[in-house]
């Protein structure tokens, strides 16, 4: 009993009322035009005469769903009154562009004729919910004063029913409590009906999937990025400010060596970073930094100052490797040296890098064990994984494990093609 009260006591029930007033409110300017037919047909019967007028009224609502602006109107209110959680419907251009579904089968087919639709309904609703409000509200109001007067009486279609005595007032009660019924039941009408009417189509779901997908890759590079550059340079840095604090009074000017190379890497780092926030906060950014296979000795130098010693063999013309497979050799490069720096036992650190015709072969081999300040970065195991799908994304192959008792070995081959 109290469930099915409950309804009538919500204040979304008559904001939903209020919406289905608001349509048919809206409509009543175009009800002078829908009659202009009905007049022309001056000796027909009134019957013919009226449903031509409904029928024009109608085609008048329903032409005005066609515009785009009509249906963003209909999604915000019935956000706002309705209550329901609805998408802007507003196809992504990112998805259409990039070929996940076509703009043909998205401005097309009967998703065209939706709003159209809704249009009809939320007029027919909200003509009938208040006229019918409307009548109860009068017989609640006029039958006890009837009563008073003697001359208590319904009338409908020709018919009335004399209502005398109590049953006046019974009735009265009865019509005004069936007004919340109207409401609610026009409200929860508007309500099944906006998802299925206002809501995506299969194509704009489809557009909404694809740009959802393209932002987590997009966001999961920019993840990546920072990683490996951002990773790379607070661990060198803090190896580096290590060394410069045991050396600062025996040998200064290795102590200001370690600190220029801490300034340098933290300023490359802070224009990665300015490039990745301003994506993130959808700005006009700047040129992606651009770290290549060119840069790779800038990179051995800063793992020097850091107390690292570096063992590099480096074979073939580097320099001709294409643009994206030396930024992404970098990257493998860099994240393979910051996992030696936090998790390698000391030692040299071997790294080879092959350019041949074939493929583009890189390793970064250390010894393991507990690092000088291991217990000082933990891991997010993140690291391996985006290693592993920037290999998968550019076809190469990826080994990583113990080499031998005593070493760790990242080894990496991708396909490359020099130009002749």
């Amino acid at each position: 009993m109290i469930r099915g009260i409950r309804p009538l006591l919500r204040g979304s029930t008559y904001s939903g009322a209020l919406f289905a007033g608001l349509g048919a409110l809206v409509s009543m300017p175009l009800l002078p035009f829908a009659m202009l037919p009905a007049l022309a047909l001056r000796p027909a019967p009134y019957a013919v005469q009226a449903v031509l007028s409904l029928l024009v009224w109608a085609a008048l609502v329903a032409a005005f769903g066609l515009a785009r602006t009509t249906r963003r109107a209909l999604i915000a209110g019935a956000r706002r009154l309705l209550k329901v959680p609805l998408p802007s419907g507003a196809v992504p251009s990112g998805a259409v562009s990039s070929g996940a579904v076509s703009s043909g089968a998205v401005s097309s087919g009967a998703g065209r004729w939706r709003t159209p639709l809704w249009l009809v309904l939320h007029v027919a609703l909200g003509w009938t919910g208040g006229l019918a409000s409307l009548v109860l509200l009068g017989a609640a109001v006029s039958l006890p004063g009837g009563w008073l007067s003697g001359e208590g009486r319904l009338s409908w279609s020709g018919g009335s029913v004399r209502v005398t005595g109590a049953w006046s007032w019974v009735v009265a009660l009865i019509c005004l409590l069936l007004v919340p019924v109207v409401c609610a039941v026009a409200a929860n009408a508007l309500r099944w009906l906006a998802p299925r009417l206002l809501g995506p189509s299969s194509a704009e779901r489809l557009a909404l999937a694809a740009e959802r997908e393209l932002l987590l890759a997009q966001r999961n590079r920019l993840a990546q990025e920072l990683h490996d550059s951002i990773g790379h340079t607070l661990t060198a840095a803090t190896i580096q400010a290590a060394v410069a604090g045991e050396v600062l009074s025996a040998d200064p000017v290795a102590a200001r060596a370690a600190l220029r190379s801490i300034e340098e890497s933290t300023r490359a780092a802070l224009e990665d970073l300015d490039y990745v926030l301003g994506v993130l906060r959808e700005e006009q950014a700047g040129t992606a930094p651009t770290r290549t296979l060119a840069d790779l000795p800038e990179l051995l130098d800063r793992l020097r100052h850091a107390g690292a010693v570096v063992e590099p063999e480096l074979s073939g013309e580097l320099a001709q490797v294409q643009g994206t497979l030396s930024r992404a050799a970098y990257r493998i490069l860099q994240e393979g040296l910051t996992n030696a720096l936090r998790h390698g036992a000391g030692g040299p650190i071997a790294v080879r890098v092959a350019a041949a015709p074939e493929g583009l072969e890189l390793s970064v081999v250390n010894r393991t064990g507990t690092g000088v300040a291991a217990g000082d970065f933990p891991t997010s195991g993140h690291g391996l994984p985006g290693l592993v799908e920037r290999v998968r994304l550019l076809h190469g192959e990826i080994e990583a494990g113990p080499a031998g008792p005593q070493h760790w070995r990242l080894a990496v081959r991708l396909p490359v093609r020099l130009p002749a």
